[in-house]
């Protein structure tokens, strides 16, 4: 079977067969990471795990890989003062997805990309991709996609916004019903949300926030009414290309360094 020939990338899509076969073409298994959280009157709260799913089937058809069934539900306590966020616990999650990955580890899958669009995810993704290498012989690349998509489209939809433009696309991309730009409403002051987004991203001082209502005291603040489906199906297409050329350049590097290591080596001889 040739790699256009499989009917979807979404592993739960394929069947037994296909799924072996693709594992001997090519062993490269996609990890999409998000939250079921508030995002305003106007988006799902599906966002980020609809962004992280689209995004990864984009970017497994640009490299030849599988979508894995990740959990919609992320960490995201932060969020918990309003009635449609749900969490896990980061050692629940970080759980989650090192057995969903070591699975596939098992039956041949060597490389994993992680792609994430929940900056709550960040820390226990970071742990998890570690246990994956070093117990699983996985090669792991994790891409916090929605900092690419702020570097990409941030000058021209004012940052990356909690319920924004960026996010809005990135919905429009995937499930366009879902997106009620008509019930956008009580906007959060946008400066204060800025000026405290910046500050809990910066690379050298990392503030803990306990409630997202000390960034946005309505939950959200963006400017999403210029988003439109086009729009969105031109970024994820843009994201895609940006992420897989990167990724295929990474994995290319990882092999080269990781390949001929003695303890590397060992480790893969040891995965079933």
């Amino acid at each position: 079977m040739s790699p256009s020939a499989l009917p979807s990338r979404y592993f739960w899509d394929l069947t037994q067969p296909e799924i072996a076969e693709q594992f001997k073409r090519h062993p490269l298994v996609i990890l999409p990471a998000g939250s079921v959280e508030q995002h305003g009157p106007h988006l799902p709260t599906g966002t980020d795990i609809f962004a992280a799913n689209v995004i990864s089937h984009a970017v497994a058809e640009r490299l030849d890989g599988l979508v894995l069934p990740a959990p919609a539900v992320g960490v995201t306590p932060m969020h918990m003062p309003f009635e449609s966020t749900i969490t896990l616990s980061p050692d629940t999650y970080m759980r989650v997805v090192s057995e969903i990955c070591a699975s596939t580890a098992q039956h041949g899958a060597r490389y994993l990309l992680i792609l994430n669009w929940h900056e709550g995810n960040i820390p226990s993704l970071a742990i998890a991709a570690e246990d994956l290498h070093r117990k699983h012989g996985m090669t792991v690349l994790t891409v916090q996609a929605c900092y690419v998509a702020a570097d990409m489209y941030g000058h021209e939809c004012n940052g990356l916004t909690h319920g924004g433009e960026i996010e809005a696309l990135a919905v429009l991309a995937y499930r366009p019903e879902l997106v009620h730009l008509d019930r956008v409403a009580y906007c959060s002051d946008q400066s204060h949300g800025l000026k405290m987004d910046k500050l809990r991203r910066t690379k050298s001082y990392q503030p803990v926030l306990t409630d997202i209502r000390c960034i946005a005291p309505t939950g959200w603040y963006g400017m999403p009414q210029k988003a439109t489906k086009e729009r969105g199906a031109a970024m994820l297409a843009a994201l895609a290309d940006a992420i897989a050329s990167e990724a295929r350049e990474i994995f290319g590097l990882l092999d080269d360094v990781l390949g001929g290591t003695a303890e590397v080596t060992e480790i893969r001889r040891a995965t079933p």
